[in-house]
């Protein structure tokens, strides 16, 4: 696949790198280089970015105790 480097040095991912790859608008990409190539990758989501996404009820130490007695 070949793309064109445009003014200000910008370029475009074609759409269907974008939706195999699962970037969308507003994504972070990291830039690589090694040798003479460029890398882009997705970024992944930092600590900061996910903390508190899981919604983590307290549990009872029984409740772990029979679930671990279910399992046996």
């Amino acid at each position: 696949m070949e793309i064109r480097v445009g003014s200000k040095g910008r370029i475009t991912i074609p759409s269907k790198l974008r939706l195999m790859l699962g970037i969308k608008e507003g994504d972070k990409l990291i830039v690589e280089v090694s040798g003479n190539a460029i890398l882009l990758k997705p970024k992944g989501f930092s600590v900061d970015e996910t903390w508190g996404v899981a919604k983590i009820d307290k549990v009872d130490v029984e409740e772990i105790e029979e679930a671990i007695g279910r399992e046996s």
